[in-house]
């Protein structure tokens, strides 16, 4: 399950590279069909998170702190998905996407027990 939850949430970040191009390119069509793949996607890392969550043995602050998180990381990418439709200013959330995302992946990776830090 966690190679599930990997590859959907790398397939989200290149989802939203695209989602954001065709906004700035004016091309609404493509880009809401490829918006609402995403959203699915963000189903997928929720499902494949939770799926890790049940798995873990015992729960650790760790662990919580990594949830709340990865749901901040999939806000971030819709405000700034939903910022690039409307014509907003999104370079607040685009912050917010890359600090958290970090601290997400540095927790799922090197904090917690089924990550890929051996020590």
């Amino acid at each position: 399950m966690t190679h599930l939850h990997i590859t959907s949430w790398v397939l989200a970040f290149i989802l939203l590279m695209i989602v954001t191009m065709f906004y700035k390119q004016q091309k609404n069509k493509p880009a809401k069909i490829l918006h609402m793949i995403l959203r699915l996607d963000y189903l997928l890392i929720l499902f494949s998170g939770g799926h890790l969550f049940a798995a873990y043995p015992d729960y650790s602050a760790i662990l919580f702190i990594k949830i709340i998180v990865g749901i901040w990381a999939i806000a971030a990418m819709e405000m700034v998905s939903v910022g690039m439709s409307k014509n907003r200013q999104v370079r607040g959330w685009v912050i917010q996407l890359v600090v958290v995302s970090l601290v997400a992946i540095y927790l799922g990776f090197f904090q917690l027990p089924m990550g890929i830090y051996i020590g």
